[in-house]
C-alpha cells in the first residue's frame, strides 16, 4: 500500500494512532507487536510477523539444504560425549 498518507496527532504519552485502513492493510490488530525503525528522519512501523518472515527469508539464503536444528542437536549430542 502506497499513499500520499495522513495527519494525525501524538497524545499522551507519545502515543500516536494508526488509522484504520493502515491497520487493516497491515493486518494490524490490538495488542499486537510492532518493530519501529528511525531511518533518515521517517518513523517505519513494521509488524513483527512480517519482521521475522523478512529475516527468515535472509537466513534461508544462507542455509539451503541445510536442516540447522538438526545440525544444533547433532553438535550438542557430541559436546555431551565429549563431557
Amino acid at each position: 500500500m502506497t499513499d500520499k498518507g495522513t495527519t494525525t496527532k501524538i497524545t499522551d504519552g507519545g502515543r500516536i494512532v494508526i488509522p484504520a485502513e493502515y491497520r487493516r492493510a497491515l493486518a494490524l490488530n490490538t495488542g499486537d507487536d510492532v518493530i519501529l525503525t528511525l531511518e533518515e528522519g521517517t518513523i517505519r512501523i513494521l509488524p513483527r510477523t512480517e519482521a521475522l518472515r523478512r529475516a527468515q527469508k535472509i537466513v534461508t539464503r544462507y542455509t539451503k539444504n541445510k536442516e540447522l536444528s538438526s545440525e544444533l542437536i547433532e553438535e550438542r549430542r557430541q559436546e555431551a560425549k565429549n563431557e
